[in-house]
């Protein structure tokens, strides 16, 4: 099959097909197989290597108007043969009408008659017929001047055409100049020396999967403000059910840290990092196969020597996409000098890639690893532990500010809500427990009672030790369960009273 791809390039697909004999419909057993070449359908471009848009407008209706209401524009955007069409003809009805109008004049005076006469005077001098009224305009209109044809004071009407005649040829001139000269400095032909490489890769680059091309320029004058953009246009459907075709995406070649702004003296390999935020985020070496989209990349900068804007653009299919697949370096260190090597541009090589898509990879690394999977945990319990540990921290604040300070666990409540919203982190098999009871639940016999009564003494052991601190009347009073409201001091059941009040 190789050989075949190397014997009749790319533009043909190999495909396997059985031979069976006889007439019958059945095969029979152990066909042989054959290999046929069939040409690989060709597919769709939105923008084709060169940069051209395959885009048409039609139907436009009453909407072609718009296209005169812009002229200069118009012409400017024709190809060339309209353009030198439509130039030799704007002169040619021009000249033909102006002489037109000189002959007029002659044959309304007499002077077509009487020009031969010794003492009669014409209009315009040694004008006989439309021939030498055209020859005559020429010569006054392209300032050649042979004195042979010349206008005389003794018609105004001629004075006045010819005034006429200049304004109407410094518009023509400008207009039709003008044109022209735009028509040829535009800077489409200077992107004809910005070099894309022919294909765009897929391989590892700094730990991450990247998506990379290629792009150089050719000549030794820079590309001022050069800035590189690229979109994907791929057909989806919206969850609403509408389909969006060629839909435009954009890829992040390096908008955020600048490396989209090119210094671009020498061929630069551009970048997108295939991450969560990129559209390539589940592309895998399989899926590419079946998948059709098409990056579109965009250069822009100013010519150094015009100082007009060019654009460079060129595109890139699924199947001109290689996945594991490298660019050969091109610079190399002479004596004094960089020298570019050109013959390499478009060159590729192999490199070990990870065929699965970015996502699987996370996927795949997140069940390896324990510590990051998350906690299978029930809901409604976390909820009724928040809520028990709230119901304990208004049991604290209402406590006085006295035994607040003495028993110094006025934030008791607050940390062990703390500790059971980053449980989730630490636990994965056994809920919110804490890690420590995790390993007694791991001990063979211990069961989920013995866990719980483990739990609650772990809970209430800061708070025994908070009251073995207090002085010996306070620990009985404190000791006296509910009938310690009785036994405190009128002054304490003041203040306590004044307090829930």
């Amino acid at each position: 099959m190789s050989a075949l791809r190397r014997k009749f390039g790319d533009d043909y697909q190999v495909v396997t097909t059985s031979s069976s004999s006889g007439s019958g419909l059945q095969p029979q057993q152990g066909p042989q197989q054959q290999q046929q070449l069939v040409p690989k359908k060709k597919r769709q471009r939105f923008v084709d290597k060169n940069g051209r848009c395959n885009v048409q407008h039609g139907n436009l209706g009453s909407e072609t108007s718009r296209y005169l209401s812009d002229l200069f524009t118009t012409l400017v955007d024709l190809k060339w043969r309209w353009n030198l069409f439509i130039f030799i003809l704007t002169y040619t009805v021009a000249w033909l009408f102006m002489a037109s109008m000189w002959w007029v004049i002659a044959y309304t005076r007499g002077d077509l008659n009487q020009a031969h006469v010794g003492n009669y005077t014409p209009c315009v001098a040694n004008v006989y017929n439309f021939p030498s009224a055209f020859l005559f305009f020429i010569e006054t209109e392209a300032t050649i001047g042979y004195g042979y044809r010349y206008i005389t004071d003794k018609c105004p009407e001629g004075i006045i055409l010819f005034l006429f005649q200049s304004i109407l040829g410094s518009i023509v001139d400008a207009f039709l100049i003008g044109c022209m000269f735009i028509k040829m400095s535009q800077p489409k032909k200077r992107a004809e020396t910005l070099m894309f490489s022919e294909h765009a890769v897929i391989s590892m680059r700094d730990g991450k999967l990247t998506l990379m091309f290629r792009v150089g320029n050719l000549r030794n004058s820079h590309m001022v403000s050069a800035q590189i953009r690229c979109k994907l246009l791929k057909s989806r459907q919206t969850p609403e059910g509408e389909f969006l075709p060629l839909d435009q995406l954009e890829l992040d070649v390096g908008f955020s840290t600048g490396a989209d702004q090119l210094f671009l003296v020498s061929p630069l390999t551009i970048c997108h990092v295939i991450d969560a935020k990129s559209p390539f985020y589940d592309l895998s070496q399989r899926s590419m196969q079946t998948e059709q989209f098409e990056i579109v990349v965009i250069l822009e900068g100013i010519v150094e020597t015009t100082g007009m804007t060019c654009q460079a653009r060129t595109s890139y299919t699924e199947d001109e996409v290689l996945w594991g697949h490298r660019f050969f370096p091109v610079i190399s260190l002479e004596e004094g000098f960089f020298k570019v090597d050109y013959s390499q541009f478009h060159a590729t090589f192999e490199v070990p890639t990870t065929p699965y898509s970015v996502k699987d990879q996370e996927e795949m690394l997140l069940m390896s690893s324990p510590l990051i999977a998350p906690a299978i945990t029930n809901s409604k319990e976390r909820h009724n532990s928040v809520d028990c540990l709230d119901g304990l921290d208004d049991i604290s604040t209402k406590l006085p500010s006295k035994l607040q300070k003495m028993t110094g666990r006025e934030d008791f409540p607050r940390k062990l809500l703390r500790m059971s919203s980053t449980t989730s982190e630490k636990a994965y098999s056994l809920g919110d427990l804490p890690m420590k009871l995790q390993r007694i639940s791991s001990v063979p016999g211990n069961s989920e009672e013995k866990l719980v009564s483990k739990a609650t003494k772990m809970l209430s052991d800061p708070m025994s030790q908070s009251v073995a601190d207090l002085p010996p009347k306070l620990q009985r009073m404190a000791g006296g369960g509910p009938r310690m409201e009785g036994n405190l001091p009128a002054k304490l059941r003041k203040m306590n009273s004044d307090r829930f009040t």
